[in-house]
C-alpha cells in the first residue's frame, strides 16, 4: 500500500499546479510573459530526459526493440489524434488567441490528466525512482499549461472563481487516473512497461511538437541563451532526481 499513498500524493501536487491562476492575476503580463517563457524550457527538458534517460530503459528491460519502437510511434498517432480530435492544444502564455472550444480543450485537458494520472501509477510500481521521475517531468510542464490554460477561460468572459474551478476539477482527474492504473496494474503487471513506453512516446511527443516550437521562437532575441539553459537544467534535474 506504500505505492499507492505515493500514487495519491504526487497526483494531488500535479492537481494542485491547476491553482496557480492565483499567480496569474497577481503578477504583471509581461513577468508572468517572460516566466512562462522559461518553464516552457524547463518543462520540455525535463519531459525529453524523463523518456530518454528512465522511461525507455526502465521499458526496454522488458520489451523487445520489435515491441518498443511501435509502441512508442503508436503513441505519436494516438496524441496526434487527441489534439486534432478533441482540440487539445498547449497554450502557454496567459494572451494566448482565443478559441471556440474552451469545453472541449478542457475534455482533451481532462483526458490528457487522466494518462498523467496512469504514467504515475505505472513508475511507482515500476521502482519508487521512476515515480519521483516521471512526477517531476509532468509537474513541470503542469505549471505553463496551466497558466495558459487559465489565461483563454479567464480572456473567454469566465470568472476567476468560475476558470479556477474548471481547471481544478479536470486536473484532479489525474488522481483518478492514478487510483485507476494502481489497482489495474497491480492485477495486470505485464502491461506496465507497455504503459511506460507510451508514455515515453507522449513525453517526447509533447516536448517535440508543442514546446520545443515555442523555444525556438526565442532564436535571435535575448531570451535565446536563457531558454537553453532552462532547456538543460531541465534534463540536469531529472538526471540527478533519477
Amino acid at each position: 500500500m506504500a505505492n499507492f499513498f505515493k500514487i495519491i500524493i504526487a497526483t494531488l501536487l500535479v492537481s494542485l499546479v491547476s491553482l496557480i491562476g492565483l499567480l496569474v492575476i497577481s503578477f504583471k503580463k509581461s513577468f508572468l510573459k517572460k516566466i512562462s517563457f522559461f518553464l516552457v524550457s524547463l518543462a520540455a527538458g525535463s519531459l525529453m530526459a524523463g523518456a530518454f534517460f528512465h522511461l525507455l530503459p526502465e521499458a526496454a528491460e522488458q520489451l523487445s526493440a520489435e515491441v518498443l519502437f511501435p509502441t512508442v510511434l503508436v503513441s505519436f498517432v494516438v496524441f496526434l489524434l487527441i489534439e486534432k480530435v478533441l482540440h487539445w492544444r498547449h497554450c502557454h502564455q496567459e494572451n494566448c488567441k482565443i478559441h471556440t472550444f474552451a469545453y472541449m480543450n478542457l475534455v482533451g485537458d481532462a483526458v490528457h490528466n487522466f494518462t498523467d494520472g496512469l504514467v504515475i501509477a505505472a513508475a511507482f510500481l515500476t521502482n519508487p525512482s521512476l515515480g519521483a521521475t516521471a512526477t517531476t517531468a509532468i509537474f513541470s510542464h503542469e505549471i505553463p499549461q496551466e497558466i495558459g490554460d487559465f489565461g483563454v477561460l479567464i480572456h473567454s468572459g469566465w470568472s476567476v472563481k468560475k476558470a479556477l474551478a474548471a481547471n481544478f476539477l479536470t486536473a484532479t482527474i489525474s488522481v483518478f487516473g492514478g487510483v485507476i492504473g494502481y489497482f489495474w496494474l497491480s492485477l495486470h503487471q505485464t502491461v506496465t512497461p507497455y504503459l511506460l513506453a507510451f508514455a515515453a512516446g507522449g513525453f517526447i511527443y509533447i516536448a517535440a511538437s508543442d514546446l520545443i516550437p515555442e523555444i525556438r521562437k526565442s532564436e535571435g532575441s535575448q531570451k535565446s541563451p536563457g531558454s537553453f539553459i532552462f532547456f538543460l537544467l531541465g534534463i540536469f534535474i531529472i538526471y540527478l532526481i533519477g
